[in-house]
């Protein structure tokens, strides 16, 4: 997925080790509060901790207060991602050192500011030719959305169709329409509630590049998500 750069700060409080008869526990206690640049603490944010070296995941998702703990193995350097729509933002590394002997871990607190963007532009939905019938392959993208919307209790979106230029604009309009409606319908199907989701067809009349090559068509064939209601 492409969408325009989230805005993040990252802070580490760096914890103290102490010395005891033993060379365990291997793993780190983290504590990581998640919040908004106006210090208001983010519900149902999915952080992710994927190891450089050995390529293993680990998550977990804000609670009301905008906090988790978890436990991570020492000795490696995690990449930090927040899970979004299509593949899940990148921002920084966190290196947990590997413990000397008669050391221990104590709590490791991690301050995540972020804001979610406000559009997302869902590259894997793709309908036929003309049509508004949705292709198997737009199912994975579209389940993140919804699992996003489940995380996200609050989450209110716009669902915006767009086509190229082909054809006359009343007839894009209303297929735009029919296409966005589709997305609706795939998304309240599998559980959130249509209070939470407006469906709204441009047609052709807000195009992102130029209708004059086959590539600038295809960017202009598009359906976004935007943001109402965090």
């Amino acid at each position: 997925m492409r969408t325009q750069m989230l805005l993040i700060t990252f802070c580490l409080i760096a914890p103290m080790v102490f010395s005891q008869n033993t060379k365990q526990p291997a793993m780190a206690p983290i504590k990581m509060l998640v919040t908004d640049f106006e210090n208001n603490s983010r519900k149902g944010e999915q952080i992710i901790f994927e190891g450089i070296n050995s390529g293993k995941t680990y998550s977990m998702v804000t609670g009301v207060d905008g906090i988790f703990r978890m436990e991570l193995p020492g000795g490696e350097t995690y990449l930090i991602k927040i899970k979004s729509i299509g593949d899940a933002q990148e921002y920084t590394k966190f290196k947990i050192p590997l413990l000397g002997e008669d050391e221990i871990y104590t709590e490791y607190q991690l301050l995540l500011k972020f804001e979610l963007p406000k559009l997302f532009v869902l590259d894997n939905v793709h309908f036929d030719t003309g049509k508004a019938m949705l292709k198997k392959e737009s199912y994975t993208e579209l389940n993140e959305l919804v699992e996003l919307m489940k995380l996200k209790e609050k989450l209110k979106v716009e669902i915006a169709g767009h086509t190229d230029n082909v054809g006359d604009n009343d007839s894009n309009l209303t297929l735009s329409q029919a296409r966005a409606d589709a997305v609706r319908n795939y998304v309240i199907k599998k559980g959130i509630s249509g209070e939470r989701i407006i469906a709204k067809g441009y047609g052709e009349n807000f195009p992102v590049d130029t209708n004059d090559t086959p590539q600038g068509k295809q960017k202009n064939r598009r359906t976004e998500v935007r943001i109402v209601q965090q």
